[in-house]
């Protein structure tokens, strides 16, 4: 409804409904070169011509970011509603579907065209709601796509525009408040609790990959390379910045060491900084960054015997 929508959202979807000629949500795909969309027009995406994905934004759910970025979050639980309860064969195929068109965008690098809708019953209520209609549909000019698929969260980040910007971990929090995304509640809880040193790992790596390209740098995951390091830090004409190794810590796991390839590396490169993440399984984990000098004064740092 049009009343859970973000202002500025819903101003930029009016001027679009009000600068063209009318059309309905079918023919609207129809024109966007889905050839099938009379048979389809329940459909969450659609393949088009020239293997073009074509998605529904819920405009509902659209969050904006830092600098005015529009994104929002889609969830890979294809069980559960948005709006709680679990999905009827039919409408799990449907999400299904979707998600298998998104993640092939994904997979190749590539955008996807949207179309923003709005509809005339809570958001909540979109897919239990029997008489829930599309209240407005309007083709999106600006390209989206598939910033962040993270199937260990249940958790994909749509944005629109430009590559290179992620939301923060704040913002994230905020837009699943907004409904899109089951809360992880406390199977989340649980799980912080149950985790491995390798999820917790994991865990810090995806924060802090999405806290440097949230910041418009380039980051680049080197972990396997046994470097001494995890993460190069880039600005955007290439240039390495840091050189970073990083260590996740929850309650569970308030400890960590140095690996001989990282204390090797901490004394060779001046580039190399600790990079530590707190409650990285939690929701609102948090980072500190440490020079060679200072990795003892780092909380639940280890000496190795």
């Amino acid at each position: 409804m049009d009343k859970e929508v973000d202002p500025q959202v819903l101003a930029a979807i009016d001027e679009k409904r009000l600068s063209g000629p009318r059309s309905t949500p079918v023919e609207i795909v129809a024109k966007m070169g889905v050839f099938d969309a009379r048979e389809k027009p329940y459909e969450y995406a659609w393949l088009a011509t020239g293997d073009n994905v074509i998605a529904t934004v819920w405009a509902e759910y659209v969050s904006v970011g830092t600098g005015g970025r529009w994104f929002c979050l889609e969830s890979l639980d294809t069980a559960r509603r948005a709006g709680g309860g679990t999905r009827t064969a039919n409408q799990v195929q449907r999400v299904k579907d979707r998600l298998a068109l998104l993640k092939r965008t994904f997979d190749a690098g590539q955008g996807f065209r949207a179309v923003l809708q709005t509809n005339r019953v809570p958001i909540a209520e979109l897919e239990s709601n029997k008489s829930a209609k599309v209240s407005t549909r309007v083709r999106d000019d600006s390209e989206w796509h598939v910033a962040t698929w993270e199937p260990e969260r249940q958790l994909a980040v749509l944005v629109r525009g430009s590559r290179g910007w992620v939301p923060t971990e704040a913002e994230i929090q905020a837009a699943r408040a907004r409904g899109s995304v089951p809360d992880e509640g406390e199977p989340a809880a649980a799980l912080a609790g149950q985790a491995s040193r390798e999820e917790l790992q994991a865990a810090a790596m995806r924060y802090v990959m999405r806290h440097f390209t949230g910041y418009g740098y380039q980051a680049e995951d080197l972990t396997g390379q046994k470097l001494g390091y995890d993460i190069e830090v880039s600005d955007r004409k290439g240039a390495t910045l840091l050189k970073v190794a990083v260590k996740g810590s929850s309650a569970a796991m308030p400890n960590f060491q140095l690996t001989s390839d990282e204390r090797a590396c901490s004394t060779r490169e001046p580039l190399w900084r600790l990079l530590v993440v707190a409650d990285a399984l939690g929701p609102a984990p948090q980072h500190k960054i440490y020079k060679p000098s200072e990795v003892e004064q780092a909380p639940g740092f280890e000496a190795p015997e």
